[in-house]
Parts: C-alpha cells; sequence; structure tokens
C-alpha cells in the first residue's frame, strides 16, 4: 500500500483511502468541486475533485472507504490530492488497520499490565468494582479499541488503554515515593479517570464527539458511570465512592482545565499531575516522532505546552 507520509509531488496514486471529510464547494468563478480529506493509519491528506460529476467519479460519503486515482500537487507548500476517479469500495477490499492510527504497543499485553494492577488493589470494594468493569469481556474489547481524545493525545486506536495503563503507573510510583497515599484509592482513580471517554467519543474511523459528550463531557460521564455501579455493590461506604468519585471529577487539577471540582484529596491531586504528566510527554512524543535527529528547529506554538519547542541536542 502507498501511505499518505510517502507521497511525493508528481506521483500518480492508485489507492484505497478513508473518506475522513467531503464537503462541496464552489471556485471564486462559481464553479463546482468537493473538498475532501483522506486519511490511512499514517496521516490525511488534502484533496480536491474539480469536477465531480464527470464519468468515473462515484458517490461516496465521508468515513466511506474509497478507491482513489489522482495526482499529487503542490499548493501553497502542501501537498495535495486530484482526484481523477473515484468508487466506494465494499467490505473485504480493505484492511481497516491501514486507515486508523494504531498504538504501536501490544493491546494485549498493555491489558494484561493493567489487570495485574486491578489484582493489586486490597480494598474489597474497589476490587470488586474493579473487576466488574475489567473483567467484562465487551468493556475490555471497546477499552482495547477506544481512544483517548478526539486530538491532543493519544487520539489513535488503542490510545485509552495506553493513556490509562501509563497514568496507572504513574501513580503506583508515587504511592511507592509518597507512602502517605492511599494507594488502592489513587490506582483504582487511575484506571477509572477517563473511562467517560468510551461514551464521550464515539468510535473509530469517526472518532468525534458523541452528543453526551458535547453536553456532559467525559468527566461527568465516567463519576456518573462509576457512581451507577458502585450503587449494584452491596455495602459499598458511601465515603469511598465519593472519594473516587471526586478524585475522577478533579483529575484536570484546574476549573479552567474542565474539572468540576478542584483537587481536595492528596490521592486527587496525585492523580492531576499523573495525568498531566502523561499527555504532555505524549504530546511532545507525537509533535517530534516524525522530525529527524539532527533537526533541531523549533516546532511552533503548542497549545497544551503553552510553549514553542525542540529536539534536544544530544
Amino acid at each position: 500500500m502507498k501511505y499518505i507520509e510517502s507521497f511525493r509531488e508528481g506521483e500518480r496514486i492508485n489507492e484505497i483511502y478513508l473518506c475522513k471529510f467531503k464537503q462541496a464547494a464552489l471556485t471564486k468563478a462559481g464553479k463546482p468541486y468537493d473538498n475532501v480529506i483522506l486519511q490511512d493509519k499514517t496521516g490525511t491528506i488534502d484533496a480536491k475533485i474539480w469536477d465531480p460529476g464527470s464519468v468515473g467519479i462515484d458517490e461516496f460519503d465521508a468515513l466511506d472507504y474509497v478507491a482513489i486515482t489522482g495526482d499529487i500537487t503542490s499548493f501553497q507548500g502542501n501537498l495535495q490530492l486530484s482526484i481523477k476517479r473515484a468508487r466506494k469500495v465494499n467490505e473485504g477490499e480493505y484492511e481497516p488497520k491501514d486507515y486508523l492510527p494504531t498504538t504501536d504497543k501490544d493491546v494485549n499485553e498493555m491489558y494484561a499490565e493493567l489487570m495485574q494492577y486491578i489484582q493489586s488493589v486490597n480494598n474489597p470494594y474497589l476490587s470488586k468494582l474493579l473487576h466488574t468493569f475489567f473483567d467484562d469481556e465487551d468493556f475490555a474489547k471497546k477499552f482495547k479499541f477506544h481512544s483517548a481524545a478526539k486530538s491532543v493525545h493519544h487520539g489513535f486506536v488503542g490510545g485509552l488503554l495506553e493513556h490509562t495503563l501509563s497514568v496507572t503507573r504513574n501513580c503506583d510510583y508515587f504511592a511507592k515515593n509518597y507512602p502517605f497515599l492511599n494507594r488502592d484509592l489513587l490506582l483504582a482513580s487511575a484506571m477509572f479517570h477517563d473511562v467517560g471517554k468510551l461514551k464521550e467519543l464515539s468510535t473509530f474511523p469517526a472518532n468525534d464527539y458523541t452528543d453526551a459528550g458535547q453536553l456532559l463531557g467525559h468527566i461527568m460521564i465516567g463519576a456518573e458511570w462509576v457512581g451507577e455501579v458502585i450503587r449494584t455493590i452491596d455495602g459499598f461506604p458511601e465515603v469511598l465512592a465519593n472519594e473516587l468519585k471526586h478524585c475522577i471529577l478533579a483529575h484536570h487539577g484546574e476549573l479552567e482545565y474542565g474539572s468540576p471540582k478542584k483537587p481536595a484529596l492528596v490521592e486527587a491531586l496525585a492523580l492531576s499531575f499523573a495525568d498531566n504528566l502523561d499527555a504532555k510527554m505524549e504530546t511532545v512524543r507525537e509533535m517530534l516522532v516524525n522530525v529527524p535527529d539532527h533537526n533541531l528547529e523549533w516546532q511552533g506554538y503548542s497549545r497544551l505546552l503553552e510553549s514553542n519547542i525542540r529536539r534536544t541536542s544530544c
């Protein structure tokens, strides 16, 4: 397969790609054309259908897989694909894994490690709650596949699992380094902190905000979901339930970052640090992953990092 990251100006392309976006538009002269964004696992490219009604251009919509014939051109310094022929393809003509950004780690190994952390939780109520979620096969399948974001960081298949495991590792380290932390509460909070993203974001290939995601957000969704399951566990202490939900509600650390509450427990504070650390490290990794080791050019302002960054010199 010819991946988008390898496109070069002047090439003729004959491949199948995922249509991420499609919209009819008009040129300055009033001639109709289609704006299209095509995607594979290596990235996206802006594409144009300059004559939408011509022979060889079949009907297709966003999120369809489309067989494309076209030419790579350059416009204002960026590569662009001029589509000459397009045909919606059927299931079985493509391999979905070629078109979706995916973690480079083994999802089954990551999930097994997460389950080891669950086994290490001693509190019987938190243990029961964790097993109720993570032992469920349908939940596990979704959790392994889901992203952790539409963009910003971990916005790929397996991203939610990769991020959750990394935050849990950070919290386990915090608990060892600061023994006054309640390890069971902290680890359970880490594993549940972004569970609401399973309902906030739709699955790939759309990976977009659901109606609930737009109205409530993953923090509120997660706290409510965990609370619902807690109520099915006989004798679950109310104080412990409130502490766990508080950690979920406060895990962004600041009100302006979307947390309904600021951390009022040391475990909530530690969780917010662990989450923020992993999010920022992944943001930097994603910014630099395609930058050659010898390239010390500044990469531009990052909204999440609030800074311009470049590679380290050694």
